[in-house]
């Protein structure tokens, strides 16, 4: 674009005309560069931020696109607008037809004066429209009103004018709200207008902080005119990260975003505006940071998640009910632990191991059990609860556990019911009645030892969950409706970390609504969830109880963290380092900050299972549908004989390595199985069944 030189009357040094849209975007190509040359800069330089006309006074906005500066550097700071700087000198007005209006600088008189239409005072210097005869002035901007109400903005391909000064009702392209106001219109497209306070929002904001935080966002967020269904895809349909409302169906409005952190927000959400037809943000949004109870109306309410593996469901209620008797005996009340014991659950007595005291016991302390240990690759689970065992609590294993290596170490294998078996303290004191379960509430449930079970290898489908289980159960023989312990304790309220401050709720959930959490819809109806009567918000309950903050990942020394949003500053795409597959960070899933790896939340168990294990059929065979694993209810290892095979089959869940079944044929990935270990003999757990 030639470089255009215009003189103006009383102003000393010649002004060159400045297009606002080249010289943007000459930046914005200049920032990109820098960016390519530092790695990655997530904070780009402003925009252009508006001066102050000389002559009317007011900003001159990016959108009027056109404005003159003075060519000199002792002036400047000297700006006009455009249409300010090409003013005639004289005007025939409607407002003063018999006399012609001059173009003059402000005198003291008019200073007091003041605007005939508008009714504003003048500032010093500025200039105005005079009558010579009669002194009848108008400021330049009642005497320009048309110039200066036309804007070029980036929103639109053609200019948009402001042909009408007084509120009318409307709807606004760029919010999507219909409400009173002053709009801009497109000439030639006849549907097309945009609010003043929308027209004239700034290109970058850091997000308000009015809510403590929640909804902060450390970058710059910049205004996008659109988000297209296509880009809404490409980052895994996020949803807005004030209100929580989706974007689907709204792509032509207009938001505020990170595109490297994957922050969305609503335009209005984003700039927190209080006008009537926005107040939803009020109820919407910081309402949900306000706590809605009082922890001494809920004494021993759970908050999730536990903190990692070694928490659960009957040690919380083991732990909370032993501090309750400590507050009603007003001494410390212990329960006693015995060194052996007889359990029903098994045909042997059992040993209890307990790294944390000294015994006086020779074989108890001279017993090490290679506990549950991702790091290590080792597993050791309980056969009651189904959750791992860890050095750090007591448990008991089998008194005729055999020898491996020598008699200081006992190690716990997966070649026999002896040598596999295992129970934390705790298990070994559950409840062995339920009354008035909201699942069950007609009949009593009892505890059901899993040797006890009538099912084909102790597995049974829990009837809250879904989940396969071979632990104990709490069931009611007579209606065959069974429970898995961690189901069968369910808490009628609980609080989670992903939607904090508010009580969750255990509800019959509706099904087609997402869960909180993970990427699948909510069980069908009548099935359990847990749900925010506030924000009408539900949880998978196997999210809720099965998903704990922390786990550990033997490729990573660092622990990997519960994440239920995008990472700030992730500089790459996300990826499951299990199962190599792409992850959606809108959903919870496990981070290591310092090593930038993710996992998913139904991969994280499954290192221990086999190598080969992927994320793609997690919820492909089944009809369960949810974030955790799906076989995270089951311990493997078990040995079944059978008279169709010579060898012993061991308990295990397929991988891709396995061959096809040996009765029907079939592919074994991600099913349970019984494989020979010594030949190549596999069938698939309902053929054997």
């Amino acid at each position: 674009m030639m470089e255009v030189i215009h003189e103006v009357p009383g102003h000393e040094h010649p002004l060159k005309l400045i297009d606002l849209q080249l010289q943007y975007e000459d930046e914005e190509d200049e920032e990109e560069e820098e960016e390519d040359e530092e790695g990655g800069s997530l904070i780009k330089k402003d925009g252009f931020h508006g001066v102050t006309c000389g002559r009317c006074g007011e900003e001159i906005h990016m959108y009027h696109r056109y404005y003159y500066t003075c060519c000199s550097s002792s002036c400047d700071d000297f700006s006009l607008h455009k249409f300010c700087g090409e003013l005639p000198s004289r005007l025939v007005h409607p407002s003063h037809p018999p006399h012609t209006l001059h173009l003059q600088p402000c005198s003291d008189l008019y200073l007091r004066l003041g605007c005939q239409i508008c009714r504003r005072h003048y500032n010093p210097g500025q200039h105005l429209y005079k009558c010579y005869q009669c002194h009848f002035s108008i400021c330049v901007r009642c005497g320009m009103e048309v110039g200066k109400n036309v804007i070029h903005h980036p929103c639109h391909p053609h200019s948009l004018m402001c042909t009408i000064t007084e509120p009318i009702l409307c709807c606004c392209k760029a919010c999507g709200k219909r409400h009173e106001g002053i709009f801009y219109q497109c000439t030639i497209c006849t549907n097309f207008t945009i609010h003043t306070e929308c027209a004239f929002l700034p290109e970058k904001l850091l997000i308000q902080e009015k809510t403590d935080g929640a909804f902060h966002h450390t970058h710059p967020l910049t205004i996008s005119y659109s988000f297209p269904f296509i880009d809404q895809q490409a980052k895994h349909r996020p949803r807005c990260r004030v209100c929580g409302g989706g974007f689907f169906g709204t792509e032509d409005l207009w938001i505020y975003k990170c595109d490297k952190c994957m922050y969305y927000a609503h335009l209005d959400y984003a700039t927190s505006r209080r006008e009537p037809f926005m107040s939803i943000f009020l109820s919407a949004g910081a309402g949900r940071t306000n706590k809605n109870y009082k922890d001494v109306d809920h004494p021993g309410l759970l908050h999730l998640p536990f903190p990692d593996d070694s928490y659960s469901l009957p040690k919380h209620n083991l732990f909370f009910q032993q501090t309750t008797n400590d507050d009603d005996d007003h001494h410390h009340h212990k329960i006693k632990v015995d060194d052996r014991l007889s359990h029903k659950s098994h045909q042997h007595p059992l040993i209890l191991v307990d790294h944390g005291q000294t015994s006086s016991s020779s074989s108890n302390s001279l017993l090490l059990i290679k506990c549950h240990d991702p790091m290590k690759k080792t597993q050791l689970i309980c056969n009651g609860c189904l959750r791992p065992i860890m050095s750090t609590m007591p448990f008991y294993i089998c008194a005729n556990a055999n020898s491996n290596a020598n008699d200081d170490e006992i190690q716990i294998q997966s070649q026999g019911v002896c040598n596999n078996f295992a129970l934390h303290e705790w298990c070994t004191r559950l409840p062995q009645e339920i009354e008035n379960h909201p699942g069950h509430p007609q009949h009593t449930l009892h505890l059901i030892y899993s040797n006890n079970l009538h099912f084909f290898f102790g597995v049974f489908h829990c009837a809250v969950c879904r989940l396969p289980c071979n632990g104990f159960v709490y069931g009611c023989v007579e209606c065959e409706y069974y429970l898995d312990v961690t189901c069968g304790l369910i808490p009628k309220q609980i609080t989670h970390e992903t939607h904090p401050s508010h009580i969750l709720s255990l509800v019959r959930g509706k099904p087609w609504v997402n869960c909180h959490m993970c990427p699948n819809n909510l069980p069908v109806a009548g099935q359990f969830s847990f749900r925010c009567d506030t924000c009408d918000i539900y949880i998978h309950l196997e999210c809720a109880l099965l998903l704990v903050e922390t786990v550990r990942h033997k490729c990573d020394k660092h622990p990997m963290h519960l994440s239920y949003l995008p990472i700030e500053n992730h500089k790459s795409e996300y990826f499951c380092e299990i199962c190599e597959e792409d992850l959606n960070p809108h959903q919870s899933f496990y981070h290591c900050q310092d090593y930038a790896q993710s996992v998913h939340t139904a991969c994280a168990p499954s290192i221990l299972e086999c190598e080969t294990e992927t994320y793609t059929n997690h919820n492909g065979p089944w009809i369960y549908q949810g974030g955790v694993h799906y076989f995270v209810n089951i311990k493997f290892g078990g040995i079944y004989r059978t008279q169709r095979h010579s060898h012993p089959l061991s308990f295990a869940q397929g991988i891709v390595l396995d061959d096809l079944c040996s009765i029907c044929n079939q592919e074994l990935q991600y099913e349970m199985i019984f494989k020979c270990l010594e030949c190549n003999f596999v069938i698939d757990y309902y053929c054997c069944k």
